[in-house]
């Protein structure tokens, strides 16, 4: 079960890639953490840990996609259940998606058991999960303002105040400003162009995107 709040666009996801690693009685499992798009990402960085760790025989991995709620998970030859599904649960108690952990691991020649094995690769992948921390993104509309430099003035002033953010303006015979509003918020961003400017400015839909909330 994710965090996630699809009506406002709302995606919880790992803020950045980290490693982490553990030993459990001489063996290392060394695990990596990143935030991914799609599946080509998550594929993409499982062949990335393999090539860094080659020496090593087992690269077991779980993955969990938004779009089309994919998830996938592997034991990378590891006893049936003792890697894919410990390292997959932590991801899923994370309340975040969109991301892909891989945890490598060297054999220390102690033999752990099929509980100490699936008890190692989770500490390993929450241990780098944690690491990586979590980010929140939410919908913004991208919009292109066309208005007076005496209306760009009232505008620049006034657009935080009703949460848009303001990314750039080009000025020329008018100002161009593009800004950036939640989606959810649109309708009252437009009203507000209009209600400010006396019905003078263009207001241009531009573009959807996901942008971190914190930032």
């Amino acid at each position: 079960m994710t965090d996630q709040n699809p009506e406002n666009g709302e995606l919880k996801t790992l803020a950045r890639e980290a490693e982490a690693e553990i030993e459990e009685k001489r063996s290392r499992f060394i695990a990596g953490a990143v935030p991914v798009s799609d599946e080509a990402e998550a594929r993409a960085y499982i062949e990335s840990r393999r090539k860094k760790y080659f020496a090593a025989k087992h690269h077991v991995f779980a993955y969990m996609i938004s779009e089309g709620s994919l998830v996938r998970y592997s034991d990378d030859g590891e006893p049936q259940g003792t890697g894919g599904i410990p390292v997959l649960n932590v991801l899923k108690s994370s309340g975040a998606t969109d991301f892909c952990v891989v945890v490598t691991r060297y054999f220390g020649g102690i033999l752990l058991g099929t509980g100490g094995l699936s008890r190692a690769y989770s500490a390993a992948a929450k241990a780098a999960v944690e690491k990586a921390g979590f980010a929140v993104y939410r919908d913004y509309d991208v919009y292109e303002v066309s208005v007076s430099y005496s209306d760009y003035g009232k505008l620049t002033q006034s657009v935080p105040k009703i949460g848009a953010v303001e990314d750039s303006a080009e000025f020329g015979e008018c100002v161009k400003m593009t800004c950036a509003v939640l989606s959810a918020d649109a309708g009252k961003f437009e009203a507000h162009v209009i209600d400010a400017t006396n019905g003078k400015a263009l207001c241009a839909f531009i573009k959807r995107e996901k942008r971190r909330a914190d930032c």
